[in-house]
Protein backbone atom coordinates (compact mmCIF):
# COMPACT_ATOMS: atom_id res chain seq x y z
CA UNK A 1 0.00 0.00 0.00
CA UNK A 2 2.16 2.95 -1.77
CA UNK A 3 1.46 5.93 -0.51
CA UNK A 4 2.46 8.05 -3.48
CA UNK A 5 3.69 11.05 -0.57
CA UNK A 6 6.55 11.94 1.06
CA UNK A 7 5.12 13.80 4.09
CA UNK A 8 3.37 11.42 6.70
CA UNK A 9 0.00 11.82 8.31
CA UNK A 10 -0.08 11.45 12.24
CA UNK A 11 -3.44 10.70 13.77
CA UNK A 12 -4.84 11.04 17.16
CA UNK A 13 -7.09 8.42 18.13
CA UNK A 14 -10.14 9.13 20.59
CA UNK A 15 -12.83 7.29 21.59
CA UNK A 16 -15.07 7.86 18.53
CA UNK A 17 -11.66 5.96 16.47
CA UNK A 18 -10.95 3.80 18.59
CA UNK A 19 -12.10 0.31 17.18
CA UNK A 20 -10.40 -1.63 14.91
CA UNK A 21 -12.94 -0.47 11.79
CA UNK A 22 -12.37 3.10 12.86
CA UNK A 23 -8.46 2.68 12.84
CA UNK A 24 -8.76 0.33 9.73
CA UNK A 25 -10.50 3.25 7.75
CA UNK A 26 -8.21 6.23 9.02
CA UNK A 27 -5.64 4.35 7.75
CA UNK A 28 -6.86 3.25 4.35
CA UNK A 29 -6.84 7.11 4.41
CA UNK A 30 -3.85 7.68 4.48
CA UNK A 31 -2.43 7.85 8.29
CA UNK A 32 0.45 6.67 9.11
CA UNK A 33 1.43 6.64 12.62
CA UNK A 34 -1.54 7.02 15.52
CA UNK A 35 -1.00 9.47 18.58
CA UNK A 36 -2.34 7.58 21.73
CA UNK A 37 -3.01 10.92 24.49
CA UNK A 38 -2.08 10.10 27.71
CA UNK A 39 -3.80 13.02 29.05
CA UNK A 40 -7.12 11.02 28.62
CA UNK A 41 -7.79 7.36 29.45
CA UNK A 42 -6.86 4.42 31.42
CA UNK A 43 -4.25 1.76 30.89
CA UNK A 44 -6.89 -0.94 29.68
CA UNK A 45 -8.29 1.59 27.42
CA UNK A 46 -5.05 2.30 25.33
CA UNK A 47 -4.18 -1.51 25.15
CA UNK A 48 -6.92 -1.94 23.81
CA UNK A 49 -6.34 0.54 21.18
CA UNK A 50 -2.89 -0.36 20.60
CA UNK A 51 -4.23 -4.15 20.32
CA UNK A 52 -6.49 -2.73 17.36
CA UNK A 53 -4.11 -1.02 15.56
CA UNK A 54 -1.54 -4.11 15.42
CA UNK A 55 -4.43 -6.08 14.07
CA UNK A 56 -4.86 -3.60 11.35
CA UNK A 57 -1.18 -3.87 10.93
CA UNK A 58 -0.99 -7.63 10.42
CA UNK A 59 -4.08 -7.63 7.84
CA UNK A 60 -2.48 -5.00 5.79
CA UNK A 61 0.89 -6.17 6.25
CA UNK A 62 2.18 -2.48 6.37
CA UNK A 63 4.12 -1.19 9.52
CA UNK A 64 2.35 1.37 11.61
CA UNK A 65 3.59 3.89 13.75
CA UNK A 66 2.35 4.11 17.34
CA UNK A 67 3.22 7.26 19.42
CA UNK A 68 2.46 7.85 23.25
CA UNK A 69 2.09 11.33 24.01
CA UNK A 70 2.65 11.87 27.83
CA UNK A 71 0.45 14.13 29.64
CA UNK A 72 3.30 16.58 31.31
CA UNK A 73 2.84 18.58 34.60
CA UNK A 74 -0.41 20.26 34.35
CA UNK A 75 -0.59 23.62 36.27
CA UNK A 76 -4.23 24.74 37.37
CA UNK A 77 -5.61 27.25 39.31
CA UNK A 78 -7.94 25.65 42.40
CA UNK A 79 -11.99 26.37 42.64
CA UNK A 80 -13.71 29.58 42.90
CA UNK A 81 -16.32 29.75 45.25
CA UNK A 82 -19.48 30.17 42.91
CA UNK A 83 -17.85 28.36 40.25
CA UNK A 84 -16.74 31.74 38.25
CA UNK A 85 -15.76 35.06 38.55
CA UNK A 86 -15.07 38.21 36.33
CA UNK A 87 -11.89 40.00 36.74
CA UNK A 88 -11.49 43.57 35.80
CA UNK A 89 -8.67 45.28 33.87
CA UNK A 90 -6.55 46.83 36.01
CA UNK A 91 -8.11 45.61 39.53
CA UNK A 92 -5.78 43.91 42.04
CA UNK A 93 -5.50 39.81 42.69
CA UNK A 94 -3.97 37.55 44.62
CA UNK A 95 -3.09 33.92 44.49
CA UNK A 96 -1.82 31.87 47.09
CA UNK A 97 -1.31 28.45 48.61
CA UNK A 98 -4.16 28.37 50.52
CA UNK A 99 -6.72 26.04 50.10
CA UNK A 100 -9.92 28.66 50.34
CA UNK A 101 -12.10 28.84 47.14
CA UNK A 102 -11.43 32.25 45.48
CA UNK A 103 -13.69 34.95 44.28
CA UNK A 104 -13.05 38.37 42.31
CA UNK A 105 -9.83 39.29 44.45
CA UNK A 106 -7.73 35.95 45.24
CA UNK A 107 -7.68 32.67 44.08
CA UNK A 108 -5.79 29.20 45.14
CA UNK A 109 -2.89 28.06 43.07
CA UNK A 110 -1.82 24.98 44.35
CA UNK A 111 1.92 25.12 42.96
CA UNK A 112 4.51 26.10 45.49
CA UNK A 113 7.34 25.42 42.38
CA UNK A 114 4.99 28.66 40.60
CA UNK A 115 5.58 31.20 43.71
CA UNK A 116 9.53 30.08 43.86
CA UNK A 117 10.12 30.86 40.05
CA UNK A 118 7.65 34.12 40.17
CA UNK A 119 9.68 37.92 40.32
CA UNK A 120 8.36 41.30 39.82
CA UNK A 121 6.76 42.13 36.43
CA UNK A 122 6.15 38.36 35.83
CA UNK A 123 3.16 37.29 33.82
CA UNK A 124 0.90 34.92 34.20
CA UNK A 125 -1.44 33.69 30.87
CA UNK A 126 -4.80 32.11 32.52
CA UNK A 127 -7.38 29.71 30.74
CA UNK A 128 -5.18 29.54 27.12
CA UNK A 129 -3.79 33.49 27.81
CA UNK A 130 -7.31 35.07 27.66
CA UNK A 131 -6.72 36.33 31.01
CA UNK A 132 -3.08 38.29 32.01
CA UNK A 133 -1.78 39.23 35.31
CA UNK A 134 1.47 40.68 36.10
CA UNK A 135 3.17 40.39 39.27
CA UNK A 136 3.98 43.45 41.27
CA UNK A 137 4.80 41.68 44.69
CA UNK A 138 5.42 38.10 45.59
CA UNK A 139 7.07 35.50 48.30
CA UNK A 140 6.65 32.20 49.89
CA UNK A 141 3.55 30.80 48.56
CA UNK A 142 1.64 34.11 47.58
CA UNK A 143 1.63 36.62 44.72
CA UNK A 144 0.28 40.15 44.29
CA UNK A 145 -0.67 40.96 40.86
CA UNK A 146 -2.50 43.44 38.42
CA UNK A 147 -5.01 42.20 36.30
CA UNK A 148 -3.52 42.78 32.32
CA UNK A 149 -5.88 41.37 30.47
CA UNK A 150 -9.53 40.92 32.15
CA UNK A 151 -12.06 38.20 31.52
CA UNK A 152 -14.40 35.48 32.91
CA UNK A 153 -12.41 32.97 34.90
CA UNK A 154 -13.88 29.19 36.12
CA UNK A 155 -12.41 26.52 38.00
CA UNK A 156 -9.39 24.60 37.64
CA UNK A 157 -8.38 27.12 34.70
CA UNK A 158 -4.58 26.22 33.25
CA UNK A 159 -1.87 28.13 33.83
CA UNK A 160 1.53 29.54 31.66
CA UNK A 161 4.44 31.36 32.85
CA UNK A 162 6.00 32.42 29.64
CA UNK A 163 9.80 33.37 30.04
CA UNK A 164 9.55 31.85 33.68
CA UNK A 165 11.50 28.52 34.12
CA UNK A 166 9.80 26.03 36.37
CA UNK A 167 11.87 23.86 38.65
CA UNK A 168 10.06 20.96 37.96
CA UNK A 169 10.75 17.60 36.08
CA UNK A 170 8.91 17.65 32.75
CA UNK A 171 7.91 14.06 34.29
CA UNK A 172 5.20 13.45 36.72
CA UNK A 173 4.62 10.01 38.83
CA UNK A 174 1.57 9.97 36.83
CA UNK A 175 3.55 10.04 33.63
CA UNK A 176 6.29 7.41 35.11
CA UNK A 177 3.69 5.08 35.20
CA UNK A 178 2.34 5.86 31.76
CA UNK A 179 5.75 5.52 30.35
CA UNK A 180 6.79 2.16 32.19
CA UNK A 181 3.42 0.88 30.55
CA UNK A 182 3.75 2.51 26.95
CA UNK A 183 7.07 0.57 27.30
CA UNK A 184 5.86 -2.59 28.16
CA UNK A 185 3.25 -2.40 25.64
CA UNK A 186 5.56 -1.79 22.67
CA UNK A 187 4.94 1.53 21.08
CA UNK A 188 7.20 2.98 18.48
CA UNK A 189 7.44 6.72 19.87
CA UNK A 190 6.91 8.66 23.15
CA UNK A 191 6.22 12.66 22.90
CA UNK A 192 7.75 14.23 26.00
CA UNK A 193 5.77 17.47 27.00
CA UNK A 194 6.70 20.27 28.80
CA UNK A 195 10.01 19.97 27.80
CA UNK A 196 12.07 23.46 29.06
CA UNK A 197 15.87 21.84 28.93
CA UNK A 198 18.08 19.54 27.29
CA UNK A 199 18.09 17.76 30.56
CA UNK A 200 14.56 16.76 30.31
CA UNK A 201 15.50 14.82 27.68
CA UNK A 202 18.15 13.22 29.24
CA UNK A 203 16.17 11.95 31.83
CA UNK A 204 13.12 10.48 29.76
CA UNK A 205 16.08 8.64 27.96
CA UNK A 206 17.59 7.30 30.89
CA UNK A 207 14.41 5.70 31.82
CA UNK A 208 13.34 4.33 28.41
CA UNK A 209 16.94 3.18 27.72
CA UNK A 210 16.42 3.60 24.30
CA UNK A 211 13.96 0.88 23.80
CA UNK A 212 11.35 3.74 21.70
CA UNK A 213 11.98 7.00 19.71
CA UNK A 214 11.70 9.61 22.14
CA UNK A 215 9.95 13.10 21.11
CA UNK A 216 10.25 16.25 22.29
CA UNK A 217 7.22 18.51 21.87
CA UNK A 218 7.95 21.94 21.96
CA UNK A 219 5.63 24.35 23.80
CA UNK A 220 7.82 26.21 25.77
CA UNK A 221 9.70 28.98 25.24
CA UNK A 222 12.51 28.27 27.40
CA UNK A 223 12.98 25.13 25.54
CA UNK A 224 13.01 27.37 22.26
CA UNK A 225 16.05 29.57 24.23
CA UNK A 226 18.18 25.75 23.87
CA UNK A 227 16.88 24.45 20.80
CA UNK A 228 19.81 22.89 19.31
CA UNK A 229 20.56 21.72 22.40
CA UNK A 230 17.13 19.81 22.71
CA UNK A 231 17.02 18.76 19.28
CA UNK A 232 19.92 17.10 19.92
CA UNK A 233 19.14 15.04 22.83
CA UNK A 234 15.85 13.77 21.07
CA UNK A 235 15.09 11.30 18.10
CA UNK A 236 12.48 13.65 16.68
CA UNK A 237 10.49 17.06 17.44
CA UNK A 238 6.98 18.20 17.28
CA UNK A 239 6.16 22.02 17.17
CA UNK A 240 3.37 22.04 19.36
CA UNK A 241 1.92 25.08 18.17
CA UNK A 242 -1.05 25.40 20.44
CA UNK A 243 0.48 25.53 23.32
CA UNK A 244 3.49 27.19 22.01
CA UNK A 245 1.52 30.24 20.74
CA UNK A 246 -0.61 30.66 24.08
CA UNK A 247 3.11 31.65 25.49
CA UNK A 248 4.29 33.63 22.59
CA UNK A 249 3.23 36.05 19.92
CA UNK A 250 1.46 34.82 16.97
CA UNK A 251 3.06 36.62 14.99
CA UNK A 252 6.50 35.37 16.04
CA UNK A 253 5.15 30.97 15.37
CA UNK A 254 5.01 30.50 11.67
CA UNK A 255 8.42 31.87 11.95
CA UNK A 256 9.62 30.05 14.77
CA UNK A 257 8.05 26.82 12.90
CA UNK A 258 10.05 27.28 9.74
CA UNK A 259 13.35 27.81 12.22
CA UNK A 260 12.52 24.72 13.87
CA UNK A 261 11.93 22.52 10.36
CA UNK A 262 15.42 23.71 9.22
CA UNK A 263 17.35 22.98 12.24
CA UNK A 264 15.86 19.73 12.47
CA UNK A 265 16.20 18.57 9.01
CA UNK A 266 19.92 19.79 9.55
CA UNK A 267 20.61 17.24 12.53
CA UNK A 268 18.45 14.53 10.74
CA UNK A 269 15.61 14.47 13.49
CA UNK A 270 12.58 14.04 11.49
CA UNK A 271 10.00 17.15 12.57
CA UNK A 272 6.16 16.98 13.34
CA UNK A 273 4.34 20.12 12.95
CA UNK A 274 0.91 19.88 14.78
CA UNK A 275 -1.95 21.43 16.56
CA UNK A 276 -5.34 22.91 14.91
CA UNK A 277 -4.12 22.18 11.49
CA UNK A 278 -7.47 20.93 9.97
CA UNK A 279 -9.57 22.49 12.97
CA UNK A 280 -12.73 23.59 10.99
CA UNK A 281 -12.99 19.67 10.05
CA UNK A 282 -14.25 19.01 13.79
CA UNK A 283 -17.60 20.04 12.60
CA UNK A 284 -17.58 20.25 8.96
CA UNK A 285 -16.78 18.43 6.16
CA UNK A 286 -14.32 20.62 4.33
CA UNK A 287 -11.61 22.69 5.59
CA UNK A 288 -11.35 26.48 5.02
CA UNK A 289 -8.47 27.71 2.79
CA UNK A 290 -6.23 28.88 5.33
CA UNK A 291 -5.97 25.43 6.97
CA UNK A 292 -4.97 23.86 3.73
CA UNK A 293 -2.29 26.63 3.62
CA UNK A 294 -1.33 26.24 6.80
CA UNK A 295 -0.88 22.25 5.78
CA UNK A 296 1.01 22.79 2.66
CA UNK A 297 3.03 25.49 4.01
CA UNK A 298 4.44 22.63 6.24
CA UNK A 299 5.05 20.37 3.34
CA UNK A 300 6.84 23.02 1.50
CA UNK A 301 9.39 23.05 4.72
CA UNK A 302 9.73 19.83 3.78
CA UNK A 303 8.23 18.49 7.45
CA UNK A 304 8.47 14.71 8.26
CA UNK A 305 4.77 14.55 9.36
CA UNK A 306 1.55 16.72 9.54
CA UNK A 307 -0.42 16.03 12.84
CA UNK A 308 -4.29 15.81 13.18
CA UNK A 309 -5.38 16.11 16.87
CA UNK A 310 -9.47 16.97 17.38
CA UNK A 311 -10.31 16.16 13.90
CA UNK A 312 -9.45 12.52 14.22
CA UNK A 313 -10.32 12.57 18.11
CA UNK A 314 -13.34 14.12 18.64
CA UNK A 315 -14.43 15.56 15.55
CA UNK A 316 -17.61 14.61 13.15
CA UNK A 317 -15.37 14.03 10.21
CA UNK A 318 -11.95 11.95 11.56
CA UNK A 319 -11.84 9.84 7.84
CA UNK A 320 -13.03 12.77 5.85
CA UNK A 321 -9.96 14.85 7.63
CA UNK A 322 -7.39 12.08 7.12
CA UNK A 323 -8.14 11.56 2.97
CA UNK A 324 -8.11 15.96 2.86
CA UNK A 325 -4.36 15.97 4.31
CA UNK A 326 -3.64 13.38 2.27
CA UNK A 327 -4.88 15.27 -0.80
CA UNK A 328 -3.41 18.33 -0.04
CA UNK A 329 0.05 16.55 0.58
CA UNK A 330 -0.26 15.25 -2.86
CA UNK A 331 -1.53 18.28 -4.45
CA UNK A 332 2.01 20.19 -3.02
CA UNK A 333 4.06 17.61 -4.80
CA UNK A 334 2.60 17.80 -7.85
CA UNK A 335 3.59 21.60 -7.73
CA UNK A 336 6.55 21.93 -10.33
CA UNK A 337 8.05 24.57 -7.61
CA UNK A 338 7.84 22.01 -4.94
CA UNK A 339 11.31 20.26 -5.65
CA UNK A 340 12.71 23.66 -6.14
CA UNK A 341 11.72 24.47 -2.70
CA UNK A 342 12.81 21.35 -1.18
CA UNK A 343 16.25 21.31 -2.75
CA UNK A 344 16.70 24.63 -1.34
CA UNK A 345 16.17 24.00 2.33
CA UNK A 346 18.17 20.37 1.92
CA UNK A 347 21.36 20.79 4.45
CA UNK A 348 25.20 19.90 3.06
CA UNK A 349 26.23 17.01 4.14
CA UNK A 350 27.95 16.19 7.19
CA UNK A 351 31.76 14.93 7.50
CA UNK A 352 30.29 11.43 8.17
CA UNK A 353 30.46 8.00 6.09
CA UNK A 354 26.55 8.12 6.63
CA UNK A 355 26.13 11.22 4.47
CA UNK A 356 28.74 10.77 2.64
CA UNK A 357 27.11 7.58 1.31
CA UNK A 358 23.46 8.43 1.14
CA UNK A 359 24.68 12.03 -0.61
CA UNK A 360 26.54 9.88 -3.29
CA UNK A 361 22.80 7.49 -3.43
CA UNK A 362 20.92 10.69 -4.19
CA UNK A 363 23.14 11.49 -6.81
CA UNK A 364 23.63 8.18 -8.64
CA UNK A 365 19.72 7.36 -8.78
CA UNK A 366 19.17 11.17 -10.21
CA UNK A 367 22.12 10.49 -12.88
CA UNK A 368 20.82 6.99 -13.87
CA UNK A 369 17.13 7.96 -13.48
CA UNK A 370 16.85 5.12 -11.09
CA UNK A 371 13.65 3.86 -10.05
CA UNK A 372 14.37 3.15 -6.31
CA UNK A 373 16.70 3.89 -3.37
CA UNK A 374 16.69 1.09 -0.82
CA UNK A 375 18.66 1.01 2.26
CA UNK A 376 19.68 -1.97 4.42
CA UNK A 377 18.67 -1.24 7.90
CA UNK A 378 18.91 -2.71 11.69
CA UNK A 379 18.99 0.11 13.62
CA UNK A 380 17.05 3.00 10.92
CA UNK A 381 19.76 5.26 10.68
CA UNK A 382 20.99 5.00 7.26
CA UNK A 383 16.83 5.47 6.44
CA UNK A 384 17.22 8.71 8.75
CA UNK A 385 20.22 9.79 7.27
CA UNK A 386 18.84 8.85 3.47
CA UNK A 387 15.39 10.99 4.31
CA UNK A 388 17.67 13.86 5.43
CA UNK A 389 18.70 14.30 1.52
CA UNK A 390 15.28 14.85 0.69
CA UNK A 391 15.57 12.64 -2.54
CA UNK A 392 13.30 12.70 -5.29
CA UNK A 393 13.80 9.03 -5.94
CA UNK A 394 11.59 6.78 -3.86
CA UNK A 395 12.91 5.41 -0.56
CA UNK A 396 12.53 2.07 0.64
CA UNK A 397 14.02 0.52 3.30
CA UNK A 398 14.62 -2.94 4.01
CA UNK A 399 14.91 -4.31 7.68
CA UNK A 400 14.84 -7.10 9.93
CA UNK A 401 13.30 -5.46 12.68
CA UNK A 402 9.47 -4.77 12.90
CA UNK A 403 10.12 -2.14 15.28
CA UNK A 404 13.08 -0.61 13.26
CA UNK A 405 10.43 -0.67 10.17
CA UNK A 406 7.14 1.03 12.09
CA UNK A 407 9.21 3.75 13.99
CA UNK A 408 10.45 4.66 9.81
CA UNK A 409 6.86 5.10 9.58
CA UNK A 410 7.08 8.82 10.52
CA UNK A 411 9.92 9.39 8.51
CA UNK A 412 9.87 11.73 5.36
CA UNK A 413 9.58 9.60 2.16
CA UNK A 414 10.56 6.12 3.75
CA UNK A 415 8.62 3.27 2.89
CA UNK A 416 9.68 0.24 5.65
CA UNK A 417 9.27 -3.30 4.91
CA UNK A 418 10.47 -5.87 7.03
CA UNK A 419 12.66 -8.86 4.89
CA UNK A 420 15.14 -12.07 6.26
CA UNK A 421 18.76 -11.07 7.71
CA UNK A 422 20.83 -11.55 4.60
CA UNK A 423 24.25 -13.19 4.85
CA UNK A 424 25.57 -11.04 1.61
CA UNK A 425 25.00 -8.09 -0.16
CA UNK A 426 23.97 -10.30 -3.71
CA UNK A 427 20.85 -11.77 -1.06
CA UNK A 428 19.99 -7.94 -0.69
CA UNK A 429 20.10 -7.17 -3.82
CA UNK A 430 17.75 -10.12 -4.66
CA UNK A 431 15.18 -9.02 -2.20
CA UNK A 432 15.36 -4.88 -2.82
CA UNK A 433 14.67 -6.38 -6.91
CA UNK A 434 11.81 -8.84 -5.69
CA UNK A 435 10.09 -5.99 -3.74
CA UNK A 436 10.41 -3.38 -6.09
CA UNK A 437 8.67 -5.23 -8.67
CA UNK A 438 6.30 -6.38 -6.48
CA UNK A 439 5.58 -2.98 -4.81
CA UNK A 440 5.21 -1.37 -8.47
CA UNK A 441 8.09 0.83 -7.79
CA UNK A 442 10.18 -0.54 -10.94
CA UNK A 443 10.25 -2.46 -14.00
CA UNK A 444 12.45 -4.66 -16.45
CA UNK A 445 15.37 -2.57 -16.93
CA UNK A 446 15.37 0.36 -14.24
CA UNK A 447 18.01 0.68 -11.88
CA UNK A 448 17.86 0.54 -8.10
CA UNK A 449 20.74 1.99 -6.12
CA UNK A 450 21.12 0.21 -3.25
CA UNK A 451 23.42 1.27 0.15
CA UNK A 452 24.39 -1.18 2.98
CA UNK A 453 26.83 -1.39 5.85
CA UNK A 454 29.24 -3.84 5.55
CA UNK A 455 30.17 -5.70 7.52
CA UNK A 456 26.42 -6.88 7.69
CA UNK A 457 24.70 -6.72 10.79
CA UNK A 458 26.44 -4.11 12.31
CA UNK A 459 24.59 -1.28 13.23
CA UNK A 460 25.98 2.65 11.73
CA UNK A 461 28.37 1.23 9.10
CA UNK A 462 27.03 2.77 5.83
CA UNK A 463 29.90 2.56 4.04
CA UNK A 464 28.66 0.87 0.64
CA UNK A 465 26.73 1.47 -2.93
CA UNK A 466 25.53 -0.90 -5.28
CA UNK A 467 23.82 -0.45 -8.63
CA UNK A 468 21.15 -3.17 -9.46
CA UNK A 469 19.73 -3.34 -12.91
CA UNK A 470 16.19 -5.22 -12.85
CA UNK A 471 16.33 -7.89 -14.62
Amino acid sequence: MRRYRHTKILATLGPPTAGKDRIAALFEAGADVFRMNFSHGTHDGHRAVYDAIRAVEAETGRPIGVLADLQGPKLRLGTFADGEVWLEQGNAFRLDLTDQPGNDRRAPLPHLEIFNALTHGAELLLDDGKVRLRVESCGHGYADTRVIVGGRLSDRKGVNLPNVRLGISALTEKDRSDLAFALDLGVDWVALSFVQRPEDLVEARNLTQRRVGLMAKLEKPSAIDQLEAVVAQSDAVMVARGDLGVEMQPEDVPVLQSQIVDICRAAGKPVVVATQMLDSMVRLPTPTRAEASDVATAVYQGADAVMLSAETAVGDYPVESVAMMDRIIKRVQRDPKYRSIIDAYTPPPRAMEADAVTTGARQMAETLSAALITTYTNSGSTAFRAARRRPPTPLLALTPDIRTARRLAIVWGVEAQVVETFDSSDEMATEATRCALAEGYARSGDAIVMTAGFPLRTSGTTNGIRIIRVP
